[in-house]
């Protein structure tokens, strides 16, 4: 604006007084000139900071580069080397089992005897009267496997108040077979079939107190609590749950997992991406007190209780070692540091069902068509042991 303002003084004073035009021709050039080298040295000042600004960022590009390929040779380093730790772990496992399978150690071959040699055993105290129980799993002392009995799927568990052992075989059938022992089984000698009035599905049933308690599914979940000794359905109840999701990843089939311990009977089940829990009265099938608890049930096969404490078993989908990675106890009695990493002996694939019988305290495994048994040793509850 200024330069027009001086444009349009200077023609209008070369009408008036040349001389004084003159004069300010020259100054308005001066002025241009002056503006003309402030606008150069501030376009070299931008070209000097672009150049450096490039050369930065080459140098910056080059350093990012090295710096990536660097990372690049550590991680390719480091998978080998975690590749190479997992396959001396397998070779360790491979030959950990074979020690196993050949050379048992001589508890656990006492104890296998003992596994199987059992006796009746008298009604379990009420519900009320143990839920004191201070008992927390600390190992396997021994297991022992008994025979391969139809399907890769199933449940077997002893009856709490007879020497009987009952067997659910497949993941879906109006069939429940049973033995007049754990050795009767194992010889085996024709059971004793049972048709029951409705069917079951998955492998989450059990047998407590005479009664065997299953799930069946429909438009809505049941669970069914069928008298051994009148040999007729007793109750009935609708499970209340609105996601049919299966309670383990590794066992589709399975939507509700019934186990029962010192504390009575319980209830797995899957909420959202948890094994849930659920305490629930024997005789009424009415659910007296749910939880959430902490286990995923991403890579969960199985789980168990003992003494109110929920025992949930991880694997992988290619069959590794089995073992116990969650523990969540109802009393806020049991944390994560004092349960122990607990790994089963590694046998065939997954357990699609474990039971726990707290008279022996002995688990009644189901492992692709296998039927195990392990022997567990306790410890008490707040007492930690090395």
């Amino acid at each position: 604006m200024r330069v027009f303002i001086s444009l349009f003084l200077l023609i209008s004073s070369t009408r008036l007084h040349p001389s004084w035009a003159q004069y300010h021709y020259q100054g308005l050039m001066n002025y241009l000139e002056n503006r003309m080298q402030a606008m150069e040295e501030r376009i070299s000042v931008w070209q000097e900071q672009a150049v450096r600004y490039g050369v930065d960022l080459k140098e910056f590009r080059q350093q990012a580069a090295d710096v990536m390929e660097r990372l690049a040779r550590d991680h390719d380093k480091l998978r080998q080397e975690l590749d190479s730790a997992g396959g001396k772990v397998e070779r360790m496992e491979r030959e950990m089992d074979y020690i196993e399978t050949k050379n048992p150690p001589p508890p656990c071959s006492k104890a296998e005897d003992k596994m199987v040699e059992q006796k009746p055993m008298g009604k379990m105290k009420k519900t009320g009267e143990l839920r004191g129980c201070m008992d927390l799993v600390f190992s396997i002392k021994a297991m022992k496997i008994l025979k391969r009995m139809g399907s890769p799927k199933g449940t077997w568990t002893r009856d709490s108040v007879t020497a009987k052992v009952y067997a659910f075989n497949g993941t879906a059938d109006d069939t429940l077979y049973e033995f007049s022992s754990v050795r009767a089984l194992s010889s085996s000698s024709d059971p004793r079939a049972i048709t029951l009035p409705v069917f079951w599905n998955g492998t989450g049933h059990t047998v407590h107190n005479g009664q065997v308690y299953y799930v069946t599914e429909g438009s809505e979940l049941r669970v069914m609590k069928y008298d051994l000794q009148n040999d007729s359905m007793a109750d009935s109840a609708v499970f209340p749950v609105d996601d049919h999701s299966p309670v383990f990843s590794l066992n589709q089939e399975t939507i509700v997992d019934l186990v029962a311990d010192e504390e009575g009977l319980w209830a797995l089940y899957g909420s959202k991406d948890k094994v849930s829990l659920a305490r629930m009265d024997a005789n009424t099938l009415d659910i007296e007190q749910m939880w959430d608890t902490s286990c995923p049930r991403e890579n969960a096969e199985s789980a168990f209780m003992v003494c109110g404490t929920l025992y949930v078993v991880y694997n992988s989908k290619p069959p590794s070692r089995s073992r116990i990675q969650c523990v969540f106890d109802v009393n806020d009695m049991v944390n994560a540091e004092e349960a122990p990493l607990l790994y089963f002996p590694r046998r065939y694939g997954t357990h699609s069902s474990i039971k726990y019988n707290p008279h022996e305290k002995q688990l009644y495994a189901w492992d692709d068509g296998y039927q195990i048994l392990y022997k567990l040793s306790m410890k008490k509850k707040g007492v930690f042991v090395n």
